[in-house]
Order: C-alpha cells, then structure tokens, then sequence
C-alpha cells in the first residue's frame, strides 16, 4: 500500500492509500477519485515529504509503521465526520440519490455491506471502504 497526499481543483488536500502507483493511475483516470470535502473528481498528487523516523532518520518499523497507519486511519475519520453528513444504513439509497440527481449532492459516509457497495460501483457510483478505527 502506498499513501498518496492529494489535492482538488478547488485546493482541498486529502490522503489516500493505493496499492501501487498504477492502482492510482488507473482510478485518476477513470474518474474514481473524489474529494472528500467537495466531491470534485480533478484530484492531482500534491508533494508530500516521506515519512521517516525523526530520531534516527532510518524508516519506521513494522510497530512503527502500524502506529502511523493507525494515526493516519484515525485523522481521515476525522476528516470525514467533521466534512460529511453521516447517513447510516440508508448510505446506498443517499448515494443513488446523489448519483442520480434526486438530491443534492454532498459528501456522504454510512454503512454498505460489501455486495452494495459493488452494485453502486456497477452502476457507476463511486464508492470507498474505509476501515474505521475506534477512538480509544
């Protein structure tokens, strides 16, 4: 996985994790990558520094690593409950609506199992799985 600092045509800046740099190639160009805060798909790679260990300089180790991933996975909850309107176990019919004009768009978050979440990207509805740390 690879964490990629991102920014919209509007200026907001976000993170995502990819698998490669061709995962994210792929999605850029298909349109599958969104703002999170205006849901603009014109989302380019902002320069970010790599993240090393400050003490020693060398890269973080495995408990390192996953200490930072949590941290990371606990900002982008942040980021999505301070920036989007939370609509629980309705999140596919909110996204359809969305998607297909019947209410206004806005960034949204909620609960799809994992075969709703495919048929709302089969119809061509982005859609992304976030694993959701707990607070404590």
């Amino acid at each position: 996985m690879i964490l990629f600092e991102l920014r919209c045509a509007n200026d907001h800046h976000f993170e995502g994790w990819f698998k490669d740099n061709i995962g994210y190639d792929a999605q850029s160009a298909a349109g599958e990558i969104a703002c999170p805060v205006c849901a603009s798909t014109q989302v380019g790679k902002a320069i970010m520094a790599p993240r090393l260990n400050k003490a020693t300089g060398q890269a973080l180790d495995a408990q390192g690593a996953a200490r930072e991933v949590r941290r990371l996975l606990s900002d982008l909850r942040q980021k999505v409950e301070e920036n989007c309107d939370y609509v629980g176990e309705k999140f596919p019919d909110e996204a359809r609506k969305i998607h297909y004009g019947d209410t206004e768009a806005r960034p949204i978050y909620g609960e799809a199992s994992a075969e709703e979440a495919r048929d709302l990207e089969d119809e061509g509805i982005a859609v992304v799985s976030v694993p959701w740390v707990r607070e404590n």
